[in-house]
This record gives C-alpha cells, structure tokens and sequence, in this order.
C-alpha cells in the first residue's frame, strides 16, 4: 500500500489479574461500551482503516465482542508489549506505511489526539511518535526525558529513574505512532535482559534514537487520555473521567444537565438541543433523546427513543419508543417493544410491553397493557389490564380508536374491542365487542338488609369459640 497507509495494532493480550473477575480485563464497559470498544472506535475515527487486535487470555470473548471491526495476532505467552506488537507482524507482512499502536485498556484516548499525533509524526519526517501527558502525580509511569531541541532522547521507567528524572511530570501515555518498516526492524534488535525477562516496546524507542531517527513526543490536551485500567478503582475512576468529558459535551451541544455529577450518559446516547436532563437520570446503550424534551429525574432509559417535547419522569424504559409531546410516569415501566404515539399519557405505575399506543391514547395510572395494538383517543381507565397469558402462550388484545376502558376492566386476549366502544368499569370481558356497543360483565349487586350486623355477630361467636 502507499506511504499514506495507517494501520492500528491494539495490546490486549494480557490477564489482568488485578480486576479479580472472570471477563476479560478490556471487555470490561465504560459508559456502556467495552474499553477495547472505545480504543478502536478512537482508531477509525483517526482514519486507521485496518487493526489487529493482539489477544491472548479470553481471546474468543474479545473476538465475539469486536466482530469484524478488526482483525486478530494470538500472542501464546505474555513476554511483553514488544513481544506482543510482533505477533501482528506476520497479519502485517508486506504492509507499508504508519502503525499507531495503543493498549486496549486506555478507554479515554480520544480520535482527535491520534489525528494530531499522525499529522506530527508526518509533518516531520518522524521515526516515532509518542503519546504524552502532564500529570501532578506521574507515580510508577515512565518518565518522557526531552533533549534541548525537545525531541524525545528516551523514556525512563520510574525504578530506574534518577532523583531529577522522577521529578519530571511528563509521562509516557502508552500510544505510539511508527514507519511501520522501521517498527519491526527494531523490535527484531529488542532484548529481554531485565528483571522480567520481556521485551519492552519503549527499547524501540532507544534503538531508533541510538541510530539517529528521530522521535517526537506529542502532549495530550487532556491527561486523562493517559489513563490505563488495571483493577476496578482505576475502572470507577476512568467511568467518572468520561461522565465528565460526554455531560460536557452534551452541555456544549445545547443540553442542560442539571446536576452532572449525578448524570450517567453512556458513551453512545444522543441528546437534542434545549432538553434537560435531571438529577439521577441513566441514559444507556443506543438512547435518543430529541429537542426540548424534559428527562427525569430519576429515570433509567436504555435502548429507546423519545421524540421531541416528550416528558420522562421517575420511570424505567427498556427499547421502548416515545412520541413527540407524550408524557410517561411518575413510575411507569415501558418494556421492550412498546412504541407511543404523540400526546399520549402513560402515568403513575402503568406497564407496558410489547404494545403499541397511539397518538392521543391515555394510560393514566394502576393498569398493564401488554401484546396490544391500542388506537388513537383510546382512554384506558385505573386498574384495566391486558390479560395477555394464559399460563402457555401470549395473546393479542385489539382496542380501536375512541373506545372507553373503565376502571378495573380485565380484557382477556385474544379479544377486539371496536371504534366508539364503551367498556363499562368492573367487566370481564371475554367476547369482541362490536363498533359503538356498551359492553357491561360482572353480577348484579345485591343488597340484604340488616345482614351485615347478623354477619358481625356471626363471626364473634366463631371467634369465642375457638379461644
């Protein structure tokens, strides 16, 4: 391929042992998403067109998760990131231009960065370019010493730095941009004569220095990219680092966030402008949120869309789908396959699944609408249900525009209940019910006179009777 051909190489081959958990240490979510997910979706959105991931422990999880967004090096032992950058090299025999390699467990690097590192390492005719960052605390990371012309000279591991080299703030991010060619030419001369016994990818660093190439450092404008994952502190912290960066993204986009401490939007939730969302509020997996909508607090949204002027409050949804101007809760519960028209109401603990309800439909409070295809102006009265399952199957319930549902109606499915029809409140209803009919099903009352103080005595004297 031509010089202008990037390639990604991804490092997540490791056990990560620290994690304590039987998933693999890069599948575990950030923002909803694997962290390997984001570290290739920063990749593509820098241009790199092709990427091998090199895996080794949990390597078929890590494969079904990714599908074919990449291509995948086994690395049998773990003998280091060298050693693991060569087992992609027989994928990337033949293959000529830049290789930006990144670890799959730095979820926060971001697409705009590796663009700037990629037109760097162009700009000048670089050997390799390294990934930095500016931290207050640089702890056991590798130190970035910088020569007077402030091209990188080497990277010193915090163990071997000297009292002024561990006084420098300047780390090594762990992402790498390299002439492919020259990569693997120098991981070839890499030795593992350390207390580890492993191949050290930064040794590349030094070799092309020693042979006079020239290295760059490029600083990252937010430390945080920096931020590898090794255990489930560093997973909290790195889920809180991009809360921030997505709710201020949002807020800049035109969103009002209340309270984004309290916020949880997933990395590939969409919002529209002029909506707020309140405290509390969990917006997950592939959510839209349209224009001007009004979001908790308290809701948990995932997988659903709510259209523009829609209202949301204290109420879970799972791949529902929300029409402009409807309002759901307080505690309602949309389970998947619900689908609302516009303006309908869906109040106070009513659930929902797999039923569509159209525009102008009320669902206000204590009811179940389940398997159904509910019309447009249907009211659905306090306590009416869908009895949709019998023990074995599921059945369909048929409501057709401008029908009445009283209060504490059972409509046991399969059953039609016609346009106009009127449902009268305590019925069972078993039978269609035709176009414009009243339909009434519960015994008639009847009243005994005087009986309940004859039934009060009754009971007494049963009472006395057993004590």
């Amino acid at each position: 391929m031509s010089s202008g051909n990037i390639v990604g190489i991804v490092l997540a081959a490791g056990l990560g042992k620290r994690m304590k958990s039987k998933l693999h240490k890069v599948l575990h979510p950030v923002c909803g998403k694997p962290m390997v997910s984001h570290v290739l979706g920063a990749l593509e959105g820098a241009g790199v067109r092709r990427i091998v991931v090199v895996v080794g422990h949990g390597a078929e999880e890590v494969r079904a998760a990714l599908g074919g967004r990449a291509e995948f090096a086994m690395q049998e032992r773990q003998l280091g990131t060298g050693h693991a950058v060569r087992a992609a090299e027989a994928l990337l025999a033949g293959e000529e231009g830049l290789a930006v390699v990144a670890c799959g467990d730095s979820p926060l690097l971001r697409a705009e960065t590796l663009s700037g590192m990629i037109a760097l390492h162009r700009e000048r005719g670089a050997a390799a370019t390294v990934l930095t960052a500016v931290v207050d605390d640089p702890g056991g990371l590798g130190r970035i010493v910088r020569g007077a012309d402030g091209a990188v000279e080497r990277i010193v591991e915090a163990k071997d730095a000297s009292e002024e080299e561990r006084n420098i703030r300047e780390i090594n991010a762990g992402t790498y941009v390299f002439d492919l060619r020259l990569l693997f030419e120098a991981l070839a001369r890499v030795k593992n004569e350390n207390r580890q016994g492993e191949y050290y990818l930064t040794d590349v660093v030094s070799i092309l220095r020693e042979e006079g190439r020239p290295v760059l450092g490029y600083r990252a404008a937010d430390p945080a990219e920096a931020f590898g994952v090794n255990d489930r502190a560093e997973l909290a912290e790195a889920e809180r680092l991009m809360r921030r960066r997505i709710n201020r993204e949002h807020m800049m986009n035109g969103v009002t966030i209340v309270d984004p401490e309290t916020t949880y939007i997933d990395a590939d939730v969409s919002i529209g402008r002029d909506t707020v969302v309140h405290p509390g509020t969990m917006l997950r997996g592939g959510t839209r949120i349209g224009e001007g909508c009004v979001i908790g607090p308290q809701c948990d949204i995932t997988d659903s869309e709510v259209a523009d002027g829609a209202a949301v409050r204290h109420s879970v949804l799972n791949g529902a789908v929300v029409g402009a101007r409807t309002t759901v809760g307080p505690f309602a519960y949309l389970r998947p396959g619900t689908r609302l028209g516009e303006d309908v109401k869906i109040g106070d603990f009513v659930e929902t699944k797999n039923a569509w309800i159209g525009d102008g439909s009320k669902v206000s409070h204590l009811a179940y609408v389940g398997d159904a295809r509910i019309g447009r102006n249907v009211n659905f009265g306090c306590g009416a249900i869908t009895v949709n399952y019998d023990g074995y199957s599921k059945s369909e319930t048929i409501v057709e525009d401008d029908a009445f549902i009283g209060s504490n109606v059972n409509l046991v499915a399969p059953v039609r209940i016609g346009r106009g029809a009127f449902v009268v409140a305590g019925s069972t209803i078993t039978k269609d019910v035709g176009e414009d009919d009243m339909a009434v099903a519960r015994e008639r009352q009847t009243n005994k006179p005087g009986y309940a103080k004859t039934l009060r005595a009754r009971l007494i004297a049963r009472k006395m009777n057993r004590t």
